[in-house]
């Protein structure tokens, strides 16, 4: 007789927590059709722009009152505990209500109150962990665990070794798919398929402090290369604005001006920018890194000064440890040596096929149903 199997996805916050879940529900359902099983996918979480990513997955979502709790002293963090007592009911309540057979949580936002509810009715879980240092909803949650995923194999060490596993990071299928050959992917953004092109990415919540980096270096970088730059949404009027003043003047050119794109957030392009992308810019979030590895692009990593525990640095220099990567940290962000590394790497292809060929090697392809059959046995 065949069975349905509900499982429930968990976490936000944004896309690097969203799209892995994207990945291992798509791997879910032909693992659990070869098991003579269906699967019907559930998401509880964040009620943001990212639950009509999970929709469109074929995902049912409902929202959750989330409140992030700070490691540091902050005023937000007794705003914020209200909305955590609220999404803890609301969890209880749904989680109930839908009553899972395995609940999958990749950490962030909301996540714990959805585990914690899991682990009360007996629901077994599986968590991600997507950076080398893992987050204090991931730590939290571990506990209540039957198996813990994580993508860098480093990670491990901070987990029950009995319930750990080292996986990789789901990317998501449409990213993997039909990748383009360079030249084409160029010419589908409207760029010349011969000249360089630097991808600058900020992440789907952008990247001020990189974005005002870049600006005044585009007349000097678009003389070489051309630039493809997702902003972020927040960030993008301004960045388009002051972008455009400053290659109006005479001196720029009217070839140098073609040679600039940018737009708030490349959801749907992202597999047409990676794929023409010679050189990718970048902050040190685990899922822009192995986005990065899935198309064997060379990258200059920036890790975020602010993050959890530091963990974009550990994820940068695990990352750079293979030779795919090149790591300067925003103290050393400095103009002359920023443009240096670019126009250096971009001038040996030596170098970058050796790039190339080690960020290949860095990604674990199956990660998405490494994940799914471990969610799979314990239904």
């Amino acid at each position: 007789m065949r069975r349905t199997k509900r499982i429930l996805l968990t976490g936000g916050g944004s896309g690097g927590h969203v799209y892995p879940l994207v990945a291992v529900a798509e791997a879910l359902r032909p693992l659990a059709e070869a098991q003579q099983a269906s699967v019907d996918l559930y998401y509880l979480g964040p009620d943001d722009q990212y639950r009509q990513i999970l929709d469109k997955a074929g995902i049912r979502t409902y929202g959750l009152a989330a409140g992030k709790i700070r490691r540091y002293v902050s005023l937000a963090n007794f705003l914020d505990i209200p909305k955590f007592f609220i999404g803890l009911i609301q969890a209880f309540a749904k989680v109930f209500w839908i009553m899972p057979d395995a609940i999958f949580s990749k950490g962030g936002t909301g996540a714990f109150a959805v585990v914690f509810a899991g682990w009360f009715y007996r629901i077994p879980v599986v968590i991600h962990e997507s950076d080398t240092v893992p987050g204090l909803t991931n730590l939290a949650s571990s506990r209540f665990a039957k198996r813990i995923a994580v993508g860098f194999e480093i990670a491990l060490q901070y987990f029950n070794p009995r319930k750990a596993v080292w996986t990789g990071n789901p990317v998501r299928s449409d990213l993997l798919k039909n990748q383009m050959n360079p030249g084409d992917a160029k010419h589908a953004l409207h760029f010349d398929a011969e000249t360089p092109l630097l991808l600058i990415l900020g992440g789907s919540l952008g990247s001020q402090r990189i974005n005002e980096f870049i600006l005044p270096l585009l007349k000097e970088l678009l003389h070489d290369t051309q630039v493809l730059h997702q902003t972020g949404f927040a960030n993008y009027e301004e960045v388009k604005k002051l972008s455009q003043a400053a290659l109006l003047d005479v001196s720029a050119g009217e070839e140098l001006r073609t040679r600039y794109q940018a737009f708030p957030y490349l959801e749907r392009d992202m597999r047409v920018a990676l794929a023409a992308a010679d050189l990718v810019v970048t902050r040190a979030g685990a899922s822009n890194i192995f986005e990065i590895a899935a198309y064997g692009k060379p990258a200059i990593l920036i890790p975020l000064l602010e993050s959890a525990n530091d963990h974009q640095r550990v994820n940068a220099y695990e990352f750079s440890k293979t030779g795919a990567a090149i790591v300067i940290e925003e103290p050393n962000l400095l103009p002359g040596i920023f443009l240096s590394q670019v126009k250096e790497l971009l001038g040996n292809q030596n170098a970058l096929r050796s790039m190339a060929k080690a960020s290949l090697g860095f990604f674990r392809s199956n990660a998405a149903e490494l994940i799914s059959q471990e969610i799979l046995k314990l239904v």
